[in-house]
């Protein structure tokens, strides 16, 4: 009995709690956000990491439960596969993130392992896509107002261009920036950014109550999850879908719905 308790226990990280994916609603506080956006709604995907860990079929599950939901934007961060050197990973999982969509866009940056699995086929799906973000922005509008988006190369396998994504956007308007891994926000550039949407970190995968994630793959270990503050700008961290681990801990994976709010 006491075998068969423990044996629960072991394996409810590996088999249950990595595939009980919450949806979880934030109010994020941005500075400079025009009024008219106030309760704009960003759907947050991050890091699905379809492969060994991840069937395409949980991830068709997702895709289908986000378009059914209401939503302004949806952004992915990157992360869109596990394997390395394999573009046959990046060919099957591109078409299934076609299929989000949203009534003022879907917008994308990669990560990490997106370069890892092929860079250029990565890229070359972005593109084409019409989903990239990387080293660019866009406006978005609503009453008369508009906010910009950009997006940041990965910061460990690609020039992170926040400068570039944002050189034609007058300085004092709002901008929000993708960027795969937190750790961007610390880094040199010039222009105000309001808001740094990433992912990366899957909430370190395990949790120890009062401790938190033993293992964090950002260099400022605040980057875990959630709204954080840092000295340039303000971050929301997603806990992402996957995992490059089989193993997940009082740390469940999430959809991130983000209520935009002004900062007062």
């Amino acid at each position: 009995m006491i075998g068969g308790g423990a044996f629960l226990a072991a394996s409810y990280p590996v088999f249950i709690e990595r595939f009980s994916i919450q949806t979880n609603t934030y109010q994020i506080p941005v500075r400079n956000l025009p009024k008219s956006f106030t309760g704009f709604t960003i759907i947050h995907l991050s890091d699905l990491h379809y492969g060994i860990f991840m069937p395409k079929s949980f991830i068709q599950d997702v895709i289908c439960k986000v378009n059914q939901m209401d939503r302004d934007i949806i952004v992915n961060t990157g992360d869109n596969v596990y394997h390395r050197r394999n573009e046959q990973t990046v060919d099957e999982m591109w078409p299934l993130l076609l299929e989000l969509n949203a009534p003022l866009g879907v917008y994308s940056v990669l990560g990490n392992h997106d370069h890892w699995a092929s860079t250029e086929r990565s890229l070359e799906w972005l593109e084409k896509s019409g989903q990239n973000l990387r080293h660019r922005s866009i406006a978005i509008e609503k009453n008369g107002s508009r906010i910009w988006l950009g997006g940041a190369g990965d910061l460990w396998e690609d020039e992170t261009g926040v400068d570039l994504a944002f050189k034609d956007v007058p300085e004092n308007e709002c901008k929000i920036l993708l960027a795969h891994n937190p750790d961007t926000a610390d880094t040199p550039f010039t222009t105000t950014v309001n808001l740094v949407l990433s992912g990366h970190t899957h909430g370190g995968q395990i949790n120890i109550p009062f401790i938190g994630p033993p293992v964090l793959p950002v260099s400022n270990r605040r980057y875990a999850s959630g709204f954080v503050r840092s000295p340039h700008t303000s971050l929301f961290i997603s806990r992402g879908v996957g995992s490059t681990a089989p193993v997940r801990f009082n740390c469940p994976p999430e959809i991130a719905v983000l209520k935009l709010v002004p900062e007062s």
